[in-house]
């Protein structure tokens, strides 16, 4: 076939025995958790080294937005000379860059604020965008016009549109819905045509690529006479381990046959295993990429345009960090060599080892010991720490220590009430796990600091660390009253 898709007799698909992507793309998801462009200096030549060919960024709120946007940038944003430097980078280590803005749901970066609240498609809910207002797509135009003012070489641009909550719950929707029997299908396929129909001519040359999961209940039919097909890339994603291969393989048979010719996938290498994880389970990733490749081997590399390996920094905006982007290293690295050879084995476990200079690599389950030299190690090896060796031990000592929830409990330490036997019990242990808290909080909040802003660090260790800590330091202080108090 030579790389050409063709159609099999009974409509479906059919294959090379040898599928490549044209792309392998890291998306880095900048919600919250910005690298600094020093530290992505560091980690884009190791990219390339794994395998990946370009980037997806997803700049939301960290973009220099500027003017009638300027409400829309955070304090943490890059500058435009940040971004510059950032694609210059990418440029030397030969990687694509892809910018990714929401256009349609997740919008919340955007609508949270006053000055658009009133775009919202529900008006409680900051997460979807109102289609039938002209400024919805004046906003819309003006965030494209922005992002490629900066990134004018790109040949693609994604507009996300995944996850569009609420569609048609507006007033404006059920209106348009009942004078014309259109239904939320047809109106997204509406908003998206018009997204896309307006990259395609302000930008000639540029692709709009768009999330698949609104496009998946359309029926077939519906998704021809759109017209969707001739403007639009779908990015097919699925993140779990369990994946449907067959399922998957209809799905893009459905697309192929609906005109579209070319398609993405999207994998995940962290963040899609819980919205408040911490560490990586490299396990998980790795099933869902040898379930894609799977997917792969049966589908003609002629349609196949790449995937996308995301790394989400959070479920949504609202939501807490997840693993941040050096944690899931190891588990990118895995994912990338898996895609570059076609599976996975202790020979490219060894090469991924040494690539990042770590004694082991755990793909199975959490791993407590971390040794390695990868830009940003520090950081995994010291949330591994607070995680395994800190957070834990205490929350056994301050819920199962006998001594604790038998002579200090809330009662006693609210009357600062205590037997000065136990005291000796109590407070050896709970020094020194206070001590062993202070020096490791004191080493990550320096680690942090190097590769992000201080609202990222001050956020996971407020969120991740402060708490225990806190809790064993008051009950440090209690008994060191309670004791002031017998005496």
């Amino acid at each position: 076939m030579d790389g050409q898709l063709t159609v099999s007799d009974n409509g479906g698909l059919s294959a090379d025995e040898k599928v490549a992507f044209k792309l392998t793309l890291v998306h880095l998801d900048l919600k919250g958790a910005p690298p600094k462009v020093s530290y992505l200096a560091e980690v884009m030549p190791l990219f390339s080294a794994l395998g990946a060919s370009g980037l997806l960024i997803e700049y939301e709120d960290t973009f220099p937005y500027y003017g009638e946007l300027l409400q829309l940038r955070a304090a943490h944003a890059y500058s435009p000379q940040e971004i510059r430097e950032i694609l210059r980078l990418a440029q030397l280590h030969r990687l694509e860059v892809i910018p990714l803005i929401q256009t349609f749901g997740h919008m919340e970066f955007a609508l949270k604020h006053k000055e658009f609240s009133h775009l919202r498609e529900v008006p409680m809910y900051p997460n979807s965008l109102n289609p039938h207002k002209e400024e919805s797509h004046k906003l819309l135009r003006a965030m494209i016009r922005q992002v490629m003012e900066l990134h004018p070489e790109v040949q693609w641009l994604h507009i996300g549109s995944d996850e569009v909550y609420y569609l048609g719950e507006g007033e404006e929707s059920k209106k348009y819905f009942s004078e014309n029997g259109h239904s939320v299908e047809d109106l997204f396929l509406s908003h998206l045509k018009k997204v896309a129909s307006h990259v395609v001519s302000s930008y000639p040359g540029v692709k709009p690529i768009a999330w698949d999961d609104m496009l998946r209940g359309a029926c077939a039919q519906t998704l021809t006479e759109s017209g969707v097909a001739q403007l639009v890339e779908p990015m097919i994603w699925d993140y779990t381990p369990n994946l449907d291969v067959d399922n998957r393989i209809a799905l893009i048979d459905k697309y192929w046959q609906c005109g579209f010719h070319k398609i993405w996938l999207a994998s995940a290498f962290k963040g899609a295993t819980g919205t408040s994880q911490q560490l990586t389970h490299i396990g998980h990733h790795l099933e869902n990429h040898r379930r894609w490749q799977q997917v792969v081997k049966k589908i003609p590399q002629g349609i196949l345009q790449g995937l996308a390996i995301t790394g989400w920094q959070r479920y949504d905006h609202f939501s807490v960090l997840c693993e941040l982007l050096p944690v899931g290293i190891p588990s990118l690295a895995v994912c990338l060599q898996t895609l570059k050879n076609g599976f996975f084995s202790e020979q490219i476990a060894a090469s991924v080892r040494d690539l990042l200079g770590m004694s082991h690599l755990d793909t199975e389950n959490y791993s407590s010991e971390i040794s390695a030299s990868f830009p940003g190690s520090d950081v995994l090896t010291l949330i591994t720490q607070v995680t395994f060796f800190l957070k834990t031990p205490t929350k056994d000592f301050l819920e199962e220590n006998r001594f604790v929830t038998g002579w200090f409990s809330p009662f006693h330490r609210k009357r600062k009430v205590v037997h000065p036997i136990m005291v000796q019990q109590i407070e050896p242990e709970a020094v020194s796990l206070l001590s062993k808290w202070s020096s490791v909080m004191g080493d990550l909040q320096t680690a942090l600091l190097k590769i992000f802003p201080s609202v990222t660090a001050e956020e996971w260790m407020e969120e991740n660390a402060l708490p225990c800590y806190l809790q064993l330091q008051e009950l440090v202080e209690d008994l060191k009253t309670a004791l002031e108090n017998q005496t």
